[in-house]
This record gives C-alpha cells, sequence and structure tokens, in this order.
C-alpha cells in the first residue's frame, strides 16, 4: 500500500513538473483561479449581446456590488490580490472577462473597440440585475468604464481608476510590444509594466510568447480602435457626477503618473492616491498598499 502511495505521488510530481515545463502559463493560471476559489469566489459564465462571458462572483450576496474591468491582454484572474480584501470588507465583487480575454468567447465579428466593450460591460450589469454599481477599471478597462459611467450616470455610483487610459495621449512607446514575438521585445514589455522586472526563464517566456501571437489579432484589433483618437474621454470626463478615486503607481511607463494628474484637473470631485514605487501592474503588486485607500473610498 505504502509502495503505491509513493509511485502514485511521484507520478503526480512527475505530471506537474511537466505540465510546468511545457506550459507554466495555465499552471500559473489554474493557481490563480485557485486563489480566488480559496477567497470564496465562484466561476460562471453568461451570454451577453450573443457573446458568451465567463466571471467570477465573491462577497456576500447582500453586500454593496462592486464590478471590476481588467485591462488590455489582461484577465479577471488579475484582480485576484485586490478582488478578495474588498469581499472581506463586505462588498459583493464581480470580475468579468471582457470579450476576447480570459475565458471568454474571441468573436470573430467584434470590434474590440471601446464603446463596444463599454456596451457589453452595461450588458452584463443588466444581466446580473445590477442596476447601480460601484465601479472600476484598470488600464484599457478604465478607460472602458469612463464611457460607462458617463454614458449610464444613474448605473454608476462610485468610479475607480487604476492607471487608467482614455485620455488623448499618443503612446510614448512602441505599441508593438504589447504583443512581442520574441524574449527581447518581452524583456522590454515587463520593463514598461513593473519596476525592475525578473528575469523570465526561456520556457516560461516561450509560453507567453506562444499565447500572446494567439491572441495577437484581438490585441492588434482593440489597439487599432483605440489609436483613432475617435474614443478618447477628455470631453466625457467633466461631466462626470459621480465621486471618482484615482489610484496610480509613480513608476508607470505604460499610462504615466502625469496623465493621471491630467485626469484629476479634468473630473470634479475627483482625487488622486499614488502608490510610491509601483507600476502599471499597481493592482495586482502593489494591492496590499492599495486596499486601504480604495476601501476607503468605497465606504465613504
Amino acid at each position: 500500500m505504502l509502495l503505491r502511495l509513493l509511485l502514485f505521488a511521484m507520478c503526480l510530481l512527475i505530471a506537474i513538473s511537466a505540465a510546468f515545463w511545457f506550459r507554466p502559463l495555465a499552471v500559473f493560471f489554474t493557481y490563480s483561479d485557485l486563489r480566488l476559489l480559496a477567497a470564496g469566489a465562484r466561476s460562471h459564465s453568461v451570454t451577453v449581446s450573443q457573446i458568451h462571458m465567463h466571471y467570477y462572483v465573491l462577497g456576500p450576496e447582500d453586500g454593496p456590488p462592486v464590478v471590476l474591468v481588467h485591462g488590455l491582454g489582461s484577465r479577471a484572474e488579475d484582480w485576484r490580490n485586490l478582488a478578495p480584501a474588498l469581499a472581506k470588507a463586505g462588498h459583493r465583487v464581480y470580475l468579468p472577462d471582457l470579450p476576447g480575454f480570459g475565458r471568454s468567447e474571441q468573436p470573430a465579428g467584434f470590434s474590440y473597440s471601446i464603446p463596444d466593450q463599454a456596451d457589453v460591460v452595461v450588458g452584463f450589469l443588466d444581466a446580473m440585475g445590477l442596476r447601480r454599481v460601484e465601479l472600476g477599471g484598470w488600464s484599457m478597462g478604465g478607460w472602458i468604464v469612463q464611457r460607462v459611467a458617463a454614458a449610464h450616470p444613474e448605473r454608476v455610483s462610485k468610479l475607480v481608476l487604476f492607471d487608467s487610459a482614455g485620455i488623448y495621449e499618443v503612446p510614448r512607446w512602441n505599441i508593438l510590444l504589447f504583443t512581442p514575438v520574441n524574449e527581447n521585445e518581452l524583456a522590454q514589455l515587463d520593463a514598461l509594466l513593473m519596476p525592475h522586472p525578473p528575469t523570465v526563464p526561456s520556457f516560461v517566456a516561450r509560453d507567453i510568447l506562444r499565447l500572446s501571437d494567439r491572441n495577437a489579432w484581438v490585441i492588434h484589433r482593440a489597439l487599432g480602435s483605440m489609436l483613432t483618437g475617435h474614443d478618447t474621454t477628455d470631453s466625457l470626463l467633466p461631466t462626470l457626477k459621480m465621486p471618482v478615486l484615482l489610484e496610480w503607481g509613480s513608476e508607470d511607463h505604460i499610462t504615466p503618473l502625469d496623465q493621471g494628474e491630467k485626469m484629476q484637473n479634468l473630473i470634479p470631485h475627483s482625487q488622486l492616491v499614488v502608490i510610491k514605487g509601483c507600476g502599471h501592474l499597481a493592482p495586482d503588486q502593489c494591492a496590499e498598499r492599495m486596499t486601504p485607500s480604495v476601501l476607503d473610498f468605497l465606504k465613504n
């Protein structure tokens, strides 16, 4: 019996090691999923505008609803460090995967533009039966929720923008890095996303590049729409009536801090909180330092 258990454990270890070697991102995504499930999250799916969408929900059913929208190339699991803290504080937290990302459908006929993604977010609120929410968005997700809040102010009680895009700015970096094709480009992207990025082992880089190649068409379509400048929010921000919190990493090179300062100047009833030493991935990598100000804002 003991020998069988040892053999089983050895085989399991070999299988896990092989999976990590050949598909390290799958192992990482599973780990992120398990972290959310351990925090009480439940994984569901819903159809919005004929698009199959995946989402998580966590926190007490009678808690004030918070909806968090991820950014370009991201997924619902990337809120894994922030969402559980909000749920623990009593909020009902919804984490949708936007069309094209995470475990949601990638329809070929969808535009992946900011306005169309904003419409999907409103459709998601309807599907969840949420008449009024506290709404947050990170990077591209921040751009999307700005448009939701401007078009449907009656649906948004408070707005939180995390290192958000949206105002008219010509990128100061090579946008092609969002779909890296080699390890050098991946390293350049990491340097934009975070201060002092770790060295990525080649077998992990290989899997990241494989996924990047698979999803590049979605990223390119979204970027192509955003870079037209037609959907920027400079003229919309002054019209926002709800309280707005801007949370920003001081070392953000994708949407630099001066963009957050410009947004603060444009938005009435807004406040800017700067997380020192953090980059564009602050809601993940600096969630512990960010959480108190977010909770204070939502409470008050």
